[in-house]
């Protein structure tokens, strides 16, 4: 690991990190690409969409046979799920099949933009928080539902920065950061970022973490901006740890003009 991204190791629940990518593990064009890019992001997370990946493998190959949770940590997902009862029962499957109780909570409310259910979120977190699941819910910038999620006991939330897959980037900064001071559990930013910029933006908000697919995925060169996706996570990390400066309207001199004498 680089100086740069000798960072400080952050928690969700009983589990550690220091890498603040996570990734997905859809889009790609083999399972080897996304190991490919798992590694060159330096991502210790992988998420996995429990009703889309194949864990028979009578039916063919498997993700997790390539993207090997010996090597990563994998974080089930609920994504496709529209009620709260699917996407409860979607996460009990996912308990079975993976032993783990991690689960990215996706309850989505609107087919063409994905943006989640708030309404349904927020029940289906009580139901596996009570049933044992360490909840990693899906949201809309919206502060409330994160300080509720937050305060029923989910070790983070992830509001989106766009809808998912758009690449548009931080839509609402105001918002990030009225949650990041309302919330004191870690703000993973998911869905909607396009590019390197995007995800140093997101870290020197003061973000936490980051979960990004589609920007690498479809990216035209998925392993190098894999790269450049862990350099931005890092280098925005690394400036929000040392305080920007402040903005001015007008000029400030680089050099003082004190004590220079007139001629």
């Amino acid at each position: 690991m680089s100086e740069l991204e000798e960072q400080q190791s952050w928690r969700i629940g009983d589990y550690t990190f220091r890498s603040r990518l996570i990734i997905g593990s859809g889009k790609y064009a083999s399972f080897e690409q996304n190991l490919e890019c798992a590694e060159a992001s330096g991502a210790e997370m992988v998420t996995v969409a429990l009703r889309r990946v194949n864990f028979d493998a009578a039916k063919g190959p498997r993700l997790l046979d390539v993207v090997s949770p010996d090597r990563f940590t994998i974080l089930p997902n609920t994504a496709g799920c529209y009620t709260a009862e699917d996407a409860i029962t979607t996460a009990r499957m996912g308990r079975e099949l993976l032993g783990t109780d991690l689960i990215k909570l996706e309850v989505i409310g609107d087919e063409r933009t994905l943006f989640p259910d708030v309404p349904a979120t927020l029940e289906a977190a009580q139901v596996l928080i009570d049933d044992g699941f360490t909840v990693l819910p899906y949201i809309t910038d919206d502060p409330v539902a994160c300080q509720r999620l937050a305060a029923m006991g989910c070790p983070a939330v992830m509001p989106l920065a766009a809808p998912i897959g758009s690449g548009m980037g931080i839509r609402n900064p105001a918002n990030l950061r009225i949650i990041l001071e309302t919330v004191e559990v870690p703000v993973i930013v998911d869905a909607g970022v396009g590019t390197a910029s995007d995800a140093a933006v997101a870290l020197e908000l003061g973000a936490t973490a980051l979960l990004m697919n589609t920007a690498i995925a479809h990216a035209k060169e998925p392993v190098k901006m894999a790269t450049a996706m862990r350099m931005a996570v890092a280098a925005g990390r690394l400036a929000y740890e040392s305080g920007r400066m402040p903005q001015r309207l007008y000029a400030s001199a680089s050099s003082p003009l004190d004590g220079i004498a007139n001629y």
